[in-house]
């Protein structure tokens, strides 16, 4: 007779880590979330990885039980790549900062989406560098001051759900820490997700912004409307680049084949044409020059 493994708990993928955030951080309640999101998709510990590049976010895989990865700065999904096309059948999470994710790693970030790997990512955006003591960042605002930018940020800012929309995820939502509940919600269902889901969760940073940013976030947060059509791409974008609210849920979401669908696929045309496994050596007399 099988054993039966018992129901998981939130506190079932809790480290005995103690998390190093500033008090007041946005990063708990998303902490906080990931582990009841978990827990409603009742992922098996030893079959997941999360994944992170460096910041203060980034230290969230080690406040979770199961396999993890803190990388180098930007990486992130560079590693869960790595992980997801290797070994498909484990579930991967990567997770970092705004700093992280779309300066250094923005690159990847663009690659992810295009090809719709099949991982979640969890982008905590508190619109500032957070760990590297508070410089501006792509999602700054334009006209914020910060410790780079005495004056005001000259820069303007993108939204990365705008972004993400356009360059191909397949799935994308934006959540407000401040509301753990509704940031469960969403991250459950990028979780359960088959392809690249990308939830921004936007997280108040309270060593660098004091509490204002904590209060704006929370007094522009409202709901996506009853009857958003999340399959448009143009509908999605409406609710995006906006000032005076904050709209959080799913903004956009359409089925597609993921990376690691079309390397299946791929896999079973290249074997059907073939009368027999190549040797290592085959493949390497395969890249020699014909002389």
């Amino acid at each position: 007779m099988s054993a039966t493994i018992p129901a998981f708990t939130a506190g079932d993928y809790r480290t005995d880590l103690k998390p190093v955030w500033c008090a007041g951080c946005g990063d708990f309640g998303v902490l906080t979330a990931l582990y009841r999101a978990m827990a409603e998709q009742q992922w098996n510990p030893w079959e997941t990885v999360v994944v992170s590049g460096i910041g203060c976010s980034s230290r969230l895989p080690g406040y979770v039980a199961t396999y993890g990865f803190n990388g180098i700065h930007g990486r992130a999904l560079t590693i869960a790549t790595g992980v997801k096309v290797s070994r498909p059948e484990l579930h991967v999470v990567a997770v970092g900062g705004d700093g992280d994710g779309l300066a250094i790693g923005g690159n990847h970030f663009l690659h992810s989406c295009r090809r719709n790997l099949d991982v979640t990512y969890i982008l905590m955006d508190n619109e500032i560098y957070g760990l590297t003591k508070g410089q501006a960042a792509p999602t700054t605002p334009s006209g914020d001051k910060t410790k780079s930018t005495y004056y005001g940020n000259p820069e303007p800012s993108f939204d990365p759900c705008e972004l993400a929309i356009s360059v191909g995820a397949t799935w994308v939502g934006r959540a407000f820490s401040g509301d753990v509940k509704g940031t469960v919600d969403l991250m459950a269902r990028a979780l359960a997700h088959r392809g690249f889901a990308f939830l921004n969760v936007m997280s108040p940073c309270v060593t660098w912004r004091g509490d204002d940013q904590f209060k704006s976030f929370k007094a522009k947060a409202r709901s996506i409307p009853e009857g958003h059509d999340r399959t448009s791409r143009a509908a999605a974008l409406h609710y995006t680049r906006e000032t005076d609210v904050m709209s959080l849920g799913l903004l956009y979401e359409i089925k597609a084949p993921s990376l690691i669908d079309r390397l299946e696929e791929m896999k079973t045309r290249a074997r059907s044409k073939q009368t027999k496994e190549p040797t290592t050596d085959d493949i390497v007399r395969s890249f020699l020059p014909k002389l």
